[in-house]
């Protein structure tokens, strides 16, 4: 349990010359981010940066996944509680995003939710092929998803500001369904900087270990000795990128269903009934508020991203409009019955009013929108990662 280790144990700290190795250690839990391992991780980002000797950063996941996501166990106990997870959460997020010297995320295996947040934010993300290596010192990555609208919750953790920056409207096709992508295809779309055969991920990172430069240039070129361009399978999605665009840039999640519903009448391909299907099991009112958030998320800067997002939490924590994010949690992950009774149960019944909400201001003294860091002067570098 998260409570069972210390900060350290939870997240691993190795130093070589001008490089520092961040280790995530919850291999039994997925590595999914306990309230400790934020702390940690926040602690250290913060140390490295006013740091000269520190020039990289390299994060990186123990086991078979890179990180599942946040313990939202820890967020159901209590609102309070909850709402300062996801506040040190975001600011590590947005820390991440504004980082003045390069992080390199190896995504060893899953990559889920709010481990989205911990390395998309970052400068480089470097994916696998999808195939597994028992020997080797790295797992692969299998799944990248986003899996947010199935739980009652949106996808958060900044998911707004990168979803909207991806081609066309793929974004909203990955966080609405909970879409799952291997490495070729989050490298195709720009999720991943880089893919590395997983035989050679030993030899990078022992190459990265030897930089004595935090010049993003110098780092992706060392990168690059070690990538190539990977083959999207026959069946990925990203193939039919014409009808996703088509499907997703409709207004509404109606508009949405109803279009791929319409597509599927004439063709049989598996990633239309499985998007169908994963529309179709979520949250209504999650799916709605999903939707307007990316939307408002292409016009919008990171921070004001995760404050508004930040805002959203909170008020999906209330419980005011809906209780979805509770049953949810309770549907999945405690009683794993999978059979969560939405409230509402249907699109029709989440009406505009009750979608506004979420987005506003929060009228009680004991709920403050988040406060990020001030972060000024910075480098190009720092604020154009996608």
């Amino acid at each position: 349990m998260a409570s069972a280790q210390s900060q350290e144990d939870q997240v691993l700290e190795e130093e070589t010359s001008f490089v520092r190795i961040l280790t995530l250690n919850r291999p039994r839990q997925l590595n999914a981010l306990s309230a400790q391992m934020i702390s940690r991780l926040l602690e250290l980002f913060q140390r490295y940066e006013t740091d000269s000797n520190v020039k990289l950063l390299i994060l990186k996941g123990k086991g078979r996944a890179f990180c599942a996501g946040g313990d939202v166990a820890a967020v159901v106990r209590g609102i309070n509680e909850g709402a300062k997870f996801f506040s040190k959460e975001f600011i590590l997020n947005y820390l991440m995003a504004t980082y003045t010297k390069p992080q390199v995320s190896i995504l060893n295996g899953i990559v889920m939710g709010g481990g989205a947040g911990v390395s998309i934010h970052g400068r480089f993300r470097v994916a696998t092929e999808n195939s597994v290596c028992n020997t080797a010192l790295f797992l692969v990555i299998k799944v990248f998803a986003m899996p947010e609208t199935a739980l009652g919750l949106f996808p958060d953790i900044g998911a707004s500001y990168f979803l909207s920056r991806l081609p066309g409207f793929f974004g909203e096709y990955v966080g609405l369904t909970g879409a799952r992508l291997d490495g070729a295809e989050m490298r195709a779309c720009g999720l991943a900087t880089h893919f590395v055969p997983s035989s050679r991920l030993a030899l990078l990172e022992e190459a990265l270990y030897k930089v004595n430069s935090s010049d993003p240039a110098v780092i992706s070129a060392v990168i690059d000795k070690f990538s190539l361009e990977p083959y999207l399978k026959d069946h990925s999605a990203y193939h039919w990128m014409d009808v996703i665009d088509k499907c997703f840039s409709r207004r509404t999640v109606e508009e949405i269903l109803s279009a791929l519903e319409s597509e599927s009448t004439n063709r049989a391909d598996a990633w239309i009934s499985d998007a169908i299907q994963s529309l179709k099991k979520a949250s209504p009112t999650s799916l709605k508020i999903s939707l307007r958030s990316i939307r408002e998320g292409r016009l919008q800067g990171v921070g004001q991203c995760l404050i508004r997002e930040y805002r959203m939490v909170c008020h999906v924590m209330m419980g005011e409009v809906s209780k979805d994010f509770f049953e949810g949690c309770r549907a999945i992950l405690l009683d794993k019955d999978k059979n969560p009774k939405w409230k509402p149960s249907k699109l029709e019944l989440v009406n505009d009013n009750m979608v506004d909400q979420y987005f506003s201001k929060i009228n009680d003294d004991r709920w403050e929108d988040i406060k990020l860091p001030a972060r000024s002067n910075l480098p190009a570098t720092a604020i154009a990662k996608l």
